[in-house]
């Protein structure tokens, strides 16, 4: 095999999953950054004197090429990460909690004992679900989370299906795809023993996977350079010129905008899709109540006009910050124009009166407020995510581009990893260059350069 001389412009955890997977076949890789730190939408920031996420993530068993990723780099994932039963309780103890076990019957079992609903519910869930397993997972195009669940009672589906519709595809369901809800139930509940599971940061997210990976590719030889914002791709002979340097294949990691701007003249199609989507901001508002303690690590809440966030979580439950919560504003469109000091003031609002009283020892305060207006591609039925392949020898990956996922940290591993796998998979074809070493084995890929 021939290495190749890989760019991957993006370092977020596309680009990383790229970059390690590549770097580990032998391969030659300079990964460019526009920022200054790796992590993209998934990375830690500061705030005074604490180092916060830019938004609460949350992973599950069944991302099982994250997990892998995470080991490769020396992460152990049961160290960084809180593993629990899925769970989603509401502050009166309303809702569902999965027992150990096999997913399927695990569900069965949780269904049948979910605090707040009557049997009627129970039964129609428990038959929504049997149908939906029948078919495959699969319905009709064009079918919405809503229309999918028009016939199931309000108490499922607003205690239930709008909650993990828009924590799982940031998509209010009566917009959300249909389709990509099933596919992430049918992997959460088939992919085998805690592949439901919540996995809850206790760490930072850079912990999880930029620092450690920034670490292991430099040790190995990567160049990583940060602050620099690609220019000009040009065809070079059967490569590629990346604002003048020469490459055999590039990586386009970087946003869908960004990807768009790059590909505009070598493939103006596939740019007009990159372009074309749509997207759904985020806000986390982190409270801070020095000895406060909610019910669990991580709490659902009624989403309401007044009440903006679904989830919150405690930090101190997640053995990380005491006295620190996040709350999450999922399908935040309405808020992010509202602005962070009134969606601070609202969720302030929504925990006093959310939670029990003697819950907040003192009142509350808002420690940071932080928008990603662009956090996730709006998942939609009628959504054209372009492909992987941009034109010979220049690819995308990210978790916008052609799969079956939402945009997810997994979606962004896995099209991260096919495209260091397709690359690898030309190295083979091409005629070595007569200055060009032989490729080193993987024993000595994984070994770091101590000279």
């Amino acid at each position: 095999m021939v290495p190749l001389r890989i760019a991957i412009v993006g370092g977020g955890w596309a680009g990383l999953a790229a970059a390690v997977r590549a770097t580990q076949a032998g391969h030659r890789v300079t990964l460019l950054e526009m920022a200054g730190h790796l992590g993209g939408r998934a990375r830690g920031v500061t705030v005074g004197t604490r180092e916060l996420d830019n938004g609460q993530h949350i992973l599950i068993g069944a991302y099982t090429r994250t997990l892998d990723l995470m080991g490769s780099v020396g992460v152990d994932p049961a160290t960084v990460l809180h593993r629990q039963p899925l769970t989603l309780r509401y502050p009166d103890g309303r809702g569902l909690q999965m027992p150990a076990g096999h997913p399927v019957l695990a569900f069965v079992r949780a269904v049948a004992s979910c605090r707040g609903w009557g049997w009627r519910e129970r039964s129609a869930l428990l038959t929504a679900a049997g149908h939906w397993a029948a078919a495959g997972f699969r319905c009709a195009p064009g079918t919405t989370v809503a229309q999918l669940c028009a016939g199931l009672p309000p108490a499922v589906r607003e205690l239930l299906i709008d909650p993990l519709c828009v924590a799982a595809l940031n998509t209010p369901a009566q917009d959300a795809s249909a389709q990509v809800l099933l596919t992430v139930l049918k992997d959460a509940l088939f992919s085998g023993r805690g592949s439901a599971d919540l996995l809850l940061p206790k760490r930072p997210l850079d912990a999880l996977l930029p620092h450690p990976a920034h670490a292991w590719l430099q040790a190995r030889g990567a160049q990583l350079r940060f602050n620099r914002r690609v220019q000009k791709l040009q065809r070079q002979g059967e490569g590629w010129q990346v604002d003048g340097d020469s490459f055999d294949q590039v990586l386009l990691a970087c946003t869908a905008s960004e990807a768009a701007r790059l590909a505009e003249v070598h493939a103006p199609a596939w740019a007009a899709r990159a372009r074309a989507l749509g997207y759904e901001p985020i806000v986390t508002v982190y409270l801070q109540c020095p000895g406060a303690r909610l019910p669990s690590a991580m709490t659902a809440l009624v989403e309401g006009a007044q009440a903006p966030a679904q989830f919150a979580f405690d930090h101190g439950a997640l053995g990380a910050s005491p006295g620190l919560f996040a709350f999450v504003v999922s399908g935040a469109r309405r808020w992010a124009e509202a602005g962070p000091e009134a969606t601070g003031r609202a969720v302030l609002q929504q925990a006093r009166s959310a939670f029990a009283a003697g819950t907040w020892p003192t009142p509350p305060t808002v420690l940071k407020v932080l928008v990603e207006k662009r956090a996730t591609f709006r998942c939609t039925p009628t959504l054209d995510r372009p492909p992987a392949d941009v034109a010979p020898g220049l690819l995308a990956a990210g978790d916008y581009v052609e799969g079956p996922y939402p945009a997810t940290l997994e979606g962004a591993v896995r099209s991260g990893e096919a495209a260091a796998a397709a690359m690898h998979a030309s190295a083979d074809s091409r005629p070595m260059r007569p200055s060009q070493a032989p490729v080193p084995t993987m024993a000595e890929a994984a070994t770091p350069d101590r000279s």
